[in-house]
């Protein structure tokens, strides 16, 4: 797998599944934007990856010798730059972040410190023993506990205003934890194409907006364009775009914001970056771009040719 000189790409790879908590959610990403890339006349191979061994990766690859990988894995190893840096080791172009962003992303606590960094605003947060989080408030509620290093609400405990006991973690949570003030509000999400970010979208729940209600039909409502003041829509495009800058991405991301609106724009908090933001049928990156005016096609297009660019 030498490096290329070609900077035409014909054949895809489109790595899905993996062994995180998200692999569902992967393949569903993986089908859809390998269906997508088809149109778009590419020719595609599916890689479905179990528990993704460097190995197996490389052994699979070097079997379909493609231009580019679309990187639809989710979660840890695929996301958190452990994929990339293989992908570069073995010179293929790939879509998404490189392997600082990526991982740097991923790790909840030092995102946000890249944040503070750049004057952007985020709720204050601790990383703690989970055993010391079980056994006593370590913050006065409401807070939210969580993985340091997951995403899509995977892991994630809610201590509402006045809760007499502590969170009774589940024993798959990991050592350490990320306890972090709760951010009332409503729900913003806004997708950056490289530098250019494609509008604000607002997400109306029943309860939270977590797994199920990311990823289950019918389990959140998608008001694309958010109904709100016309300097809230302008700060989240700009603080999306300087989120994308600050831990270094490239691609595709989807930052997500809470605003509190009796608050006005002091009310508005970044909560993270998604340096891979699902592509499924209930996928917010797909539905915004279609409501710039790139179709799902385009947008797989899109993102293979950046990754060629980058190459």
């Amino acid at each position: 797998m030498a490096g290329r000189s070609s900077r035409t790409a014909h054949s895809v790879a489109v790595l899905m599944g993996g062994p995180s908590a998200e692999r569902e959610v992967s393949l569903s990403s993986g089908r859809e934007c390998a269906a997508a890339l088809r149109v778009a006349g590419y020719q595609v191979t599916e890689i479905e990856l179990g528990q993704a061994r460097g190995d197996e990766i490389v052994r699979r690859l070097a079997e379909v010798d493609p231009d580019v990988v679309f990187n639809a894995l989710h979660g840890r190893w695929g996301e958190d730059g452990c994929v990339q840096g293989l992908l570069d080791w073995l010179d293929i172009p790939y879509t998404h972040s490189g392997v600082l962003a990526s991982a740097l992303a991923m790790d909840k606590s030092r995102a946000k410190d890249a944040f503070r960094a750049a004057g952007l605003p985020v709720v204050e947060s601790i990383i703690a023993d989970a055993d010391e989080v079980r056994r006593r408030h370590v913050m006065p509620p409401p807070y939210v506990v969580k993985p340091n290093g997951e995403g899509s609400s995977v892991g994630v405990y809610i201590v509402h205003d006045g809760a007499n006991q502590p969170p009774q973690l589940s024993a798959e949570m990991p050592d350490r934890v990320m306890v972090e003030t709760y951010a009332p509000g409503r729900e913003l999400t806004t997708t950056v194409m490289d530098d250019r970010a494609l509008g604000v979208t607002e997400i109306l729940t029943e309860g939270w907006y977590d797994y199920a209600a990311k990823y289950s039909v019918g389990g959140s409502r998608h008001v694309v364009p958010a109904d709100i003041p016309a300097d809230i829509t302008d700060a989240c495009l700009q603080m999306a775009c300087r989120a994308h800058r600050a831990l270094g991405c490239t691609g595709l991301t989807r930052t997500d914001f809470r605003w509190d609106e009796s608050r006005g724009l002091d009310g508005l908090i970044i909560l993270e970056v998604n340096t891979q933001p699902g592509m499924t049928p209930t996928s917010l990156a797909p539905e915004q771009a279609a409501h710039a005016g790139i179709d799902f096609p385009a947008l797989m297009r899109w993102m293979v040719e950046d990754a060629l660019c980058r190459s």
